[in-house]
């Protein structure tokens, strides 16, 4: 019976579908999902925005004045590195009370976790304003299911707060910053190596653009919680061999911004402060996400964390990037909580693993959470 579904089977169940991103291939494990979402009453439906690359919205309840809680997550992982395993990525073994395999922090444990505390839930939830469950394809390259089904009109329906279970080894993390990713092209003229005095060399651009990076003012205030927005180049390339004057360079720009900053905006600036003989070109455009840590519902969250680790959460806000990003503006900017049993430290690293006890006590978070905001 679905009531009686164990969070952690249903993590290794999700941990053995293969979802590397890319390919992606997310259909089988969306769709055992929602399976076991129909068979416990939940409305289900299924969106592609490629082939295979599927993601699931759920709705329960809804009959209240009160907009349905939302939890969400990504069923996508990235891929497994270069470095070799000491555990087969895919069998989600158990040792010494971790959980191993790709994607058990990141983030197929806090997925589990939600299903099963909507499906506990379930038969109190339909009475209420319910909850609607949002699982994307695409989140690890940008959000992209999520940004589709922001999309899709009102696919999503309503919500009125919304839990992202991301990995935060189950402590409330109020915000992120969103993240702009550029590349910036160098273009010159290609020549014979021995004869370089005939070519442009589009490196030595880059290599220019690089230095005027370092001193980069973004010119904004210092956000209280998220801090100030940085800047990091992560890649260069350029030339096709050794004997040649490179006609292309390119450089990765990892920007990552603060409430308030516009990136069309910034994106702007940015090329107006690199000059004419740069072009900027867009890979990943994703928003920051914030919410007053004393508003009512934050509150009661960190208030039901307090119960359950002990002690009163510090605020925080995470490293990463989330779904968040797409779905929050969607639903009207309602109040968003980053909470998921997942080590954050463990993302995208070798031989990750999730800590067994923190997906039942993700349960048990999302449960108590559920169930006051259907009280309302």
């Amino acid at each position: 019976m679905a009531e009686n579904l164990s969070a952690l089977e249903l993590t290794r169940a999700l941990v053995r579908f293969d979802t590397i991103n890319p390919p992606g291939n997310e259909r089988p494990c969306t769709e055992h999902l929602g399976r076991i979402l129909d068979d416990a009453g939940f409305s289900v439906s299924y969106h592609e925005f490629a082939e295979t690359r599927t993601s699931l919205v759920a709705h329960i309840g809804g009959g209240a004045d009160a907009k349905p809680l939302c939890f969400t997550g990504h069923v996508d992982t990235v891929p497994l590195g270069t470095e070799p395993w000491s555990v087969d990525p895919f069998a989600a073994d158990i040792t010494d009370g971790k959980l191993y395999g790709r994607g058990t922090s990141d983030m197929k444990g806090g997925v589990a976790a939600f299903v099963v505390a909507a499906i506990r839930l379930a038969r109190e939830l339909e009475t209420g304003p319910g909850v609607v469950l949002v699982i994307t394809a695409g989140e690890e390259t940008g959000c992209e299911g999520a940004y589709h089904l922001a999309g899709l009109g009102n696919v999503l329906g309503d919500a009125g707060a919304i839990v992202v279970a991301e990995p935060s080894s189950n402590l409330p993390f109020i915000g992120h910053k969103g993240a702009l990713w550029l590349k910036a092209v160098a273009s010159g003229v290609t020549a014979h190596g021995s004869m370089p005095e005939l070519g442009v060399n589009a490196i030595y651009r880059a290599a220019r653009t690089i230095s005027q990076l370092e001193d980069f003012d973004f010119n904004v205030a210092r956000h209280e919680i998220l801090g100030k927005p940085t800047l990091n180049v992560g890649t260069v390339e350029g030339g096709m061999n050794i004997n040649s004057v490179p006609d292309r360079a390119e450089v990765g720009i990892d920007i990552r911004t603060i409430p308030g900053q516009d990136h069309g905006d910034l994106r702007a600036h940015l090329s107006s402060y690199l000059g004419d003989d740069i072009a900027i070109e867009p890979i990943v455009n994703v928003g920051s996400v914030w919410t007053d840590p004393a508003g009512d519902w934050m509150l009661d969250v960190f208030e039901v964390m307090a119960e359950i680790l002990g002690e009163m959460p510090e605020v925080r806000t995470a490293a990463y990037f989330t779904d968040a990003a797409a779905l929050t503006p969607a639903y009207g900017d309602p109040p968003t909580v980053i909470l998921g049993p997942g080590e954050a430290a463990m993302a995208h690293q070798t031989d990750e693993y999730c800590v067994v006890d923190r997906i039942d006590q993700a349960v048990d978070a999302y449960v108590e959470i559920a169930r006051r905001w259907n009280a309302r």
